[in-house]
């Protein structure tokens, strides 16, 4: 297993935030991911506007997981209309 960072936006609405938070970990269980560590950094600006929103909600999970599991995260995520925007990296050990 290895270590990655996954790096989402959610919308504001805390109701889409919880619902896609919810979503998210279920989706990630579901796949036998280990989350070692979860940080809310918080509300703040985006670069660009996405999906008529100009501010997205950031969350910052520390994962264990097989490589050949993210892509099927990937398809997983896609999927969940309560996320903006997400980003998987691969932490060096």
């Amino acid at each position: 297993m290895r270590l990655y960072e996954l790096t989402v936006i959610f919308p504001l609405e805390e109701d889409q935030y919880q619902a896609g938070r919810e979503l998210l970990q279920a989706d990630l269980a579901a796949a036998g991911v280990e989350i070692v560590k979860t940080d809310e950094i918080g509300d703040r600006d985006l670069a660009y506007e996405i999906d008529r929103r100009r501010r997205g909600r950031y969350a910052l999970f520390t994962l264990k997981v097989e490589p050949a599991k993210i892509a099927g995260m990937d398809k997983a995520f896609k999927l969940n209309a309560h996320l903006l925007r997400y980003l998987f990296v691969r932490v060096e050990e």
